[in-house]
């Protein structure tokens, strides 16, 4: 499967380059800027391409089976550029995927983003943003899976954790751990069309992800 990756050069995205290079899926990788390319290649991406969320990118994801969203200002960015790249970065790469005929498309989003008023006051902007991007999807016809990660850290992945279509606790997960479901998820037909947080856990990811 070609593989269309915005935010491959982020920490989510570097992890996923790595782990799809030992899968049998091909990585396309979403670069701003040529000298990003050389090293996003050693990490494992067959093929990197230059655009910009906040324009169209239709060229760069042409030839493409699927769509992972791993893009993100952060949560401790401003209201304005959270809303250009968490929500309407993802919002137009969603409509561009359906206009384009790629029919698979998967999101990283963040645990509680579907109850943004319920969340510390910093954060209910980035919450919100999330909350619209994956309302969007849900409601294109795209095949989706939306993948809600609790709080990320820079661990070492341990391989397993937990899911549930809502965890009542609100744990961690390191980010490499997030990374390998969702090269599990592009395997998964049980998780077509579904919500569900992940952190960190004791279940290998492959039977998390079947036990949905």
């Amino acid at each position: 499967m070609h593989v269309f990756i915005a935010g491959a050069n982020g920490q989510i995205g570097q992890h996923l380059l790595q782990e799809m290079a030992d899968s049998g899926h091909e990585a396309r990788a979403l670069i701003r800027h040529p000298d990003q390319g050389p090293d996003l290649q050693k990490l494992g991406a067959t093929e990197t391409v230059l655009g910009d969320l906040e324009h169209d990118c239709s060229e760069a994801m042409r030839g493409c089976d699927a769509v992972i969203f791993t893009a993100g200002s952060g949560p401790h960015t401003g209201p304005d550029k959270t809303i250009d790249v968490d929500q309407n970065g993802a919002i137009q790469l969603v409509d561009t995927a359906k206009a384009m005929g790629i029919k698979r498309f998967i999101m990283v989003s963040t645990m509680r983003a579907e109850e943004p008023e319920k969340g510390p006051e910093k954060l209910r902007h980035y919450l919100q943003a999330k909350r619209n991007a994956d309302e969007h999807l849900k409601s294109s016809g795209l095949n989706y899976t939306i993948v809600r990660p609790g709080r990320l850290t820079n661990d070492d992945g341990s391989g397993k954790v937990e899911v549930s279509t809502r965890l009542e606790t609100f744990g961690e997960i390191p980010r490499q751990d997030v990374a390998r479901v969702l090269l599990a998820v592009l395997d998964s037909d049980n998780t077509d069309n579904r919500v569900f947080d992940v952190v960190a856990g004791g279940t290998p990811v492959q039977d998390a992800l079947a036990s949905l």
